[in-house]
């Protein structure tokens, strides 16, 4: 399947009901066993902590100052409706941050899934 751009879609196994969607398009993003962390927050409330997910495009690189430091970070958007959903670290400045480097943000808001 593609979307809209000529993008392919890719369609995650949902034998289990383990695949997070956008809420938007139902676009699959993730599986719950690439989840790091629930323990994450966004301007939109609760968000988690991802190893991968598909589906997305990424943005610009930006230094952004967050609770935990400072960050640079890329957007990510769905590739099929556009929405932000998140977005993926691309280089965490503390030594302590390091392990969420190529690491991805979904927004809690912004899935439809498992809970």
């Amino acid at each position: 399947m593609e979307c809209g751009t000529g993008t392919p879609i890719l369609e995650l196994d949902d034998a289990h009901g383990n695949v997070y969607r956008c809420k938007r398009c139902r676009t699959h993003l993730a599986l719950t066993d690439d989840i790091i962390s629930k323990d994450f927050y966004c301007k939109d409330g609760k968000a988690y902590l991802f190893d991968k997910v598909v589906n997305v495009s990424v943005g610009e690189n930006e230094d952004r100052m967050m609770i935990t430091g400072m960050h640079t970070v890329s957007d990510i958007f769905c590739v099929r409706c556009r929405v932000i959903l998140g977005w993926k670290y691309e280089v965490a400045f503390e030594r302590t941050q390091k392990y969420k480097e190529g690491k991805f943000i979904l927004a809690r808001a912004q899935l439809l899934g498992p809970e």
